[in-house]
């Protein structure tokens, strides 16, 4: 079994079945002991601001910040530098405890012995 878990979540509220499957994933896999580096892109970044994760809705499941405060409390999560700039967002703008890193740390994170990298 990977000792570590990386996980790439490309979509939000444009696809919030598949959204939320990632972050579900991402928390149960922290409450379960696997080491969890969370990775917030394309539209998934927008949830890296305070609040927005509030707005997202699906019925079933388990609300959007609680996972969010979840793998932040016990793994790691990072927002992409390029979808950042993208959108305007900046270090000072996103979650306490969110960093902002490019494709060369996730590839060093995904590719490191014992880790698993799903994309959602």
């Amino acid at each position: 079994m990977a000792k570590k878990l990386v996980i790439k979540v490309t979509a939000g509220a444009d696809a919030p079945e598949r959204c939320s499957q990632a972050f579900t994933v991402a928390a149960v896999a922290v409450a379960s002991g696997v080491e969890v580096s969370l990775w917030l892109t394309g539209e998934s970044s927008w949830f890296a601001l305070p609040g927005r994760a509030a707005e997202f809705e699906l019925p079933h499941a388990a609300p959007l910040p609680d996972l969010i405060d979840s793998v932040l409390a016990g793994g790691r999560v990072t927002l992409c530098t390029q979808c950042a700039a993208r959108r305007g967002i900046t270090e000072k703008d996103v979650l306490d405890g969110v960093r902002i890193a490019g494709a060369q740390v996730f590839v060093s994170e995904s590719m490191a012995d014992g880790t698993q990298a799903l994309v959602y």
